[in-house]
């Protein structure tokens, strides 16, 4: 194994170890120490990788959404290809929904501790308003494939990024108890009904 290898293999321990710990013990009470001590690394490891505990957040986000550690945009995978290529809104939909909902799964309560955080330290609050300009972006991508096909009303992009919040996803899967592939179909079923009122299945 090369060096290079190595300190990608110790890059995402870390990582890995950070979000166990952003999830048990929140933002605050994961401290850098705890996070070092949890991947089996030195403390300055982690600070020199890092830097700060909000940069650390933000890797282990980027990672859960796109679920590996690969430099390739969310927008730039196979599943968008596919999705591009859907015959009909319904079809290009399910492909977004199942792709959104594994990163739900994955993502949902560090991002949630990142708006939570952001209220009070000004490092996670500008890394919510980037997570904020990201969903946006999908959302833009997700309509503007949608209107390859059949354009939707107006304030598409807007009721889109409304449906990926990673709130609603933990409203329905943790509070209400629905299975990640229940919100799929919901998310699915509720994009299309809202983008296209009045269409008939």
């Amino acid at each position: 194994m090369d060096r290079a290898e190595r300190a990608r293999r110790t890059r995402r321990r870390i990582i890995d170890a950070a979000t166990g710990l952003f999830l048990e013990r929140g933002y605050a009470g994961a401290t850098m120490r705890a996070i070092a001590e949890a991947a089996g690394v030195a403390l300055p490891t982690v600070e020199l990788g890092f830097g700060t505990k909000a940069t650390l957040l933000q890797a282990a986000i980027d990672v859960a959404i796109a679920g590996d550690d690969e430099p390739v945009p969310v927008l730039d995978r196979a599943w968008a290809d596919t999705a591009a290529r859907a015959p009909t809104p319904a079809e290009l939909l399910a492909v977004a929904a199942e792709v959104i909902t594994a990163a739900q799964s994955r993502s949902a309560g560090l991002v949630l501790a990142v708006f939570e955080g952001g209220r009070t330290d000004p490092d996670l609050a500008a890394l919510a308003r980037e997570l904020t300009e990201q969903r946006a972006a999908t959302a833009g991508w997700l309509v503007a494939a949608l209107a390859a096909i059949a354009p939707p009303h107006a304030e598409a992009v807007d009721d889109v990024w409304l449906l990926m919040d990673p709130a609603i996803f933990d409203r329905l899967v943790r509070h209400r108890g629905w299975t990640p592939e229940r919100y799929g179909r919901w998310f699915a079923r509720t994009a299309e009904s809202v983008l296209y009122p009045g269409r008939t299945p």
